[in-house]
């Protein structure tokens, strides 16, 4: 069951990068630009119109929606390695989100490409300025990362302070001191975030997705849930599911 549960998730997570197409390697360097926060190189990066790329893949027979889906492709992974550089995945889905909206409003090709420059640099100077203003000890940076790598298993601090070689009373003391808010209300805030998602993006039941991501039962979740965002999951995925037309290219 606790395997099972653990591909679940990762599946559920790993969406974006099984959705690469294109056969050349250059955009892994185009993230990392992103991820690092180089505005002046992802600007000589983008210069090339997102509709002349090579190796874009034939994602649909209308060459507009086509673009849209490689759109969402690029977005996707995006907010992805920003998420992995240290973007809260509120701002990085938001963002995405924002994002994905005004391509899909789009009426032409060149106006779905022209969009593609705006929406990388937009992430790539919230990246340079989170670098710059938020400076996190690496003890800290690697507790979230795992925090968000284990989302679908129960986190303690017992268990992070053991990842991390600290104590769990130092630890909570320099967790709150640098993201300024407590350990427990971290890992609620990035499941609740998560489970958003998959409210809007997956069919998965209200069961499955807390169970998915370790909540102790449905009426916790539930619980947590309203708490975070005024609304309960079943409100949440009434008024957002896939409220964008374009949908994830796993599911064309």
């Amino acid at each position: 069951m606790e395997f099972q549960k653990e591909l679940f998730y990762k599946e559920f997570i790993r969406r974006e990068n099984d959705m690469i197409r294109a056969p050349y390697n250059p955009e892994l360097e185009f993230y990392s630009v992103i991820k690092s926060g180089n505005v002046e190189k992802i600007r000589e990066l983008c210069k090339e119109p997102l509709m002349n790329k090579a190796g874009l893949g034939t994602l649909s027979q209308n060459d507009l929606q086509n673009i849209k889906y490689h759109f969402v492709v690029t977005t996707a992974l995006t907010a992805r390695y920003c998420i992995e550089g240290g973007m809260d995945l509120a701002t990085a889905y938001s963002l995405s989100d924002y994002y994905i909206q005004k391509a899909d409003s789009c009426k032409s090709i060149k106006a779905v490409s022209d969009l593609h420059p705006v929406m990388c640099e937009d992430y790539t100077k919230r990246m340079k300025n989170l670098r710059k203003n938020k400076i996190c000890s690496k003890q800290i940076v690697d507790c979230i990362d795992y925090i968000y790598e284990h989302l679908h298993k129960r986190i303690t601090i017992e268990m992070l302070a053991n990842h991390v070689d600290l104590t769990p009373s130092y630890l909570s003391r320099l967790f709150k001191k640098e993201i300024g808010t407590s350990v427990s209300s971290y890992i609620q805030t990035q499941k609740i975030e998560t489970a958003k998602n998959m409210l809007i993006y997956s069919e998965y039941s209200l069961s499955e997705i807390s169970s998915t991501l370790a909540f102790p039962n449905q009426s916790y979740f539930t619980e947590i849930f309203k708490k975070k965002t005024g609304l309960t999951p079943g409100e949440y995925r009434s008024l957002n599911f896939r409220k964008t037309e374009i949908r994830s290219i796993t599911q064309e």
